[in-house]
């Protein structure tokens, strides 16, 4: 009898018994695909819609830049656009500045309410 070793271990009885099989990796596997459903789908489907979304930039589209800068598209570039932000007043952004586009209308109302 061995008082650091216990006889069990000693006879290899329990060794074979915690050897882990499919069952084993089921729980890591599971959540793996907890993560993957959870967190990086929606991720690449949010990506997948604002490269659609800025890809479709046309003159005359109302937008919101994530400097949240509210305007009209006055000219699309490659890599940048030009945003009228008010009577004769233009700015430059890259193209994956754009965080939002806005309904027809949006820009014509915001700019009348700022000049009141």
């Amino acid at each position: 009898m061995s008082f650091f070793i216990s006889d069990a271990l000693a006879e290899g009885g329990a060794a074979a018994a915690q050897q882990p099989g499919i069952e084993g990796m089921l729980f890591p596997l599971g959540i793996l695909a907890f993560f993957y459903i959870l967190f990086l789908r929606p991720q690449a489907k949010r990506a997948k819609e604002k490269k659609q979304m800025v890809e479709s930039l046309v003159k005359g589209t109302e937008v919101v830049t994530s400097g949240g800068i509210l305007g009209k598209v006055a000219d699309v570039d490659d890599n940048f656009v030009k945003i009228e932000i008010s009577d004769n007043t233009f700015i430059q952004v890259q193209r994956h500045s754009i965080e939002s586009m806005m309904p027809k209308g949006t820009y014509k109302a915001m700019h009348k309410k700022a000049i009141q």
